[in-house]
């Protein structure tokens, strides 16, 4: 699971989960799709510069990427017909709830004119192609905590973390353990309840703040 910054809306959020990169060609011109999570737009924009630099004879370079659930929305055709390669990528994201994404699909052209149809239908293959390399996860709330712990009530309360799906991102066995631990927002209050119960009040856990975690979709 990767740790990520918050997003402002709350609630689940759907990410991709690594890079994708995909080829669809039409009558000799190859269109090279490339998708990778964001996390702001000045990213967005150096990726795309790198994109282009890995394709310095590629006629064409369009992109699109979303944003803060999707307040932030860009796209561009880059010299081909208005509205036959960048919004149809964008759509892509949208049609899938897809944010803090970036896809870009470069042409290499293979001198035969598509029509605006058929730029409409290379640029979206491409790009659905390349998210569905990339594939998805859900960036989900978490709360953490922190807590020290004798060595017999920590074997209880790990028992009970890994039961509960729970992410124990550090443990230090001193006198007492010491370790730091993430439990779904939602089911934080439940978890504690069980856990002090169980181990009779003695486990004192202090809170850490929130955090999203990506799971696999």
């Amino acid at each position: 699971m990767k740790k990520t910054d918050k997003d402002e809306r709350g609630g689940s959020v759907t990410v991709p989960a690594g890079t994708g990169r995909a080829v669809y060609t039409d009558r000799r011109s190859e269109f090279i799709g490339f998708c990778t999570r964001i996390e702001s737009e000045e990213e967005a924009k150096e990726k795309i510069e790198a994109v282009r630099k890995e394709h310095p004879a590629a006629r064409h370079t369009c992109f699109a990427y979303r944003l803060r659930g999707g307040i932030v929305r860009r796209y561009s055709d880059d010299g081909e017909p208005q509205g036959s390669a960048g919004r149809p990528i964008l759509d892509v994201l949208d049609r899938k709830g897809v944010d803090s994404a970036l896809i870009t699909v470069t042409r290499y052209f293979g001198g035969i004119l598509l029509g605006t149809g058929g730029l409409v239908r290379a640029y979206s293959s491409a790009a659905s192609s390349a998210l569905d390399d990339a594939g998805l996860a859900r960036l989900v709330p978490f709360a953490k905590f922190s807590v020290s712990i004798a060595y017999p009530d920590w074997q209880r309360v790990s028992q009970i973390l890994r039961r509960e799906g729970a992410v124990i991102s550090e443990t230090v066995f001193g006198s007492d353990v010491t370790a730091t631990f993430s439990v779904r927002l939602t089911d934080a209050e439940r978890i504690l309840a069980v856990i002090a119960e169980d181990t009779g009040g003695r486990c004192r856990t202090v809170p850490m703040g929130e955090e999203y975690l990506a799971e696999p979709v």
